[in-house]
């Protein structure tokens, strides 16, 4: 079983259907989920050009994925961790939903709210670029988290929604880790001694995460694997990195395959382009680890988290 701590298919799931197709994740079953993904967060991400009217855009998203949903034998959406085992063990895919950067609330705690009722369990709370909540990787004023970033923490606590710190810069993880008890996790992040890039996190910071009994999810973009060769093998390095940064326990998957999206380049982690090649990272995993922390790290850590959370 695989828990896929970030996925991109709503944007395709919405695109398509506006295209005038229908049953989009039932028809791709075998290519996006297979036998091998069991729980997959579904993240409603704003793209840039659509940041001026992203609550309208995220609802209207959301619509598509769970009317895309409604038609399917195949998948549920969850909003706790006793409907995802409840459909894992009836066989369907487990849905949980997230925003990927928290542009859709705009600064209002009430559609945070409004979102959460409609099944939001996981808030990356920036995307790259600024918003309401904080800065982004990205941005060059190196600005933490607003005092409405600091509310929507909290808020995030009282209602049960994990908060997800891939993405947003250093200065914004430290602000929420000084505001926040919680477990928190990077949903799709990588090593950053292993590769040099700004989405990726230091050493310091997987410790903390571990330390919060906190998960990061390795993430299969290419340019977060290396900057010259990415390759399955090391993929698996930094999920090896972090292991022994923070402990097994500590690190999960978080793909980030964007490879059906619009535009993407086609450019893949070369041995592990797409969900097919899960085989061969349990195969790299378990030459690596012991069966129970394969299991620990495809499934049982984020699982952890999100009982502790979400409940």
């Amino acid at each position: 079983m695989i828990f896929d701590a970030h996925s991109d298919l709503p944007t395709f799931v919405y695109d398509e259907r506006k295209a005038g197709k229908t049953r989009v994740l039932e028809e791709n079953f075998e290519r996006f989920f297979g036998p091998w993904i069991s729980a997959r967060v579904m993240s409603i991400w704003t793209r840039p050009g659509m940041r001026g009217n992203a609550t309208a855009y995220g609802l209207e998203v959301l619509n598509a994925l769970l009317k895309d949903v409604a038609e399917s034998e195949s998948f549920e959406m969850v909003t706790n961790v006793e409907g995802m085992e409840r459909n894992v063990k009836e066989g369907k895919v487990a849905l949980w939903l997230g925003l990927e950067g928290g542009e859709p609330i705009g600064e209002s705690l009430d559609l945070l709210e409004v979102f959460h009722r409609l099944g939001l369990r996981v808030l990356t709370l920036t995307w790259s670029l600024r918003n309401a909540i904080g800065d982004g990787v990205f941005e060059r004023t190196g600005g933490g988290l607003t005092n409405f970033g600091l509310e929507v923490v909290g808020k995030a606590e009282e209602l049960g929604i994990v908060v997800d710190l891939s993405h947003i810069n250093e200065a914004g993880f430290w602000d929420v880790l000084d505001t926040t008890a919680f477990p928190v996790i990077a949903s799709h992040s990588n090593s950053r001694s292993l590769c040099d890039h700004r989405r990726n996190l230091t050493d310091e910071q997987i410790k903390a995460i571990g330390e919060r009994d906190g998960v990061i999810g390795a993430v299969a973009i290419p340019g977060f694997v290396d900057s010259e060769r990415p390759t399955l093998e090391k993929y698996v390095e930094h999920i090896a990195h972090m292991v022994d940064l923070a402990g097994y326990r500590h690190v999960g998957l978080g793909f980030d395959f964007v490879y059906y999206l619009s535009g993407w380049s086609g450019r893949g982690v070369k041995g592990f382009e797409n969900e097919s090649r899960i085989p061969s990272l349990i195969e790299k995993l378990m030459e690596r680890f012991s069966e129970k922390e394969v299991r620990a790290i495809t499934f049982e850590n984020f699982e952890r988290v999100f009982r502790a959370v979400v409940g």
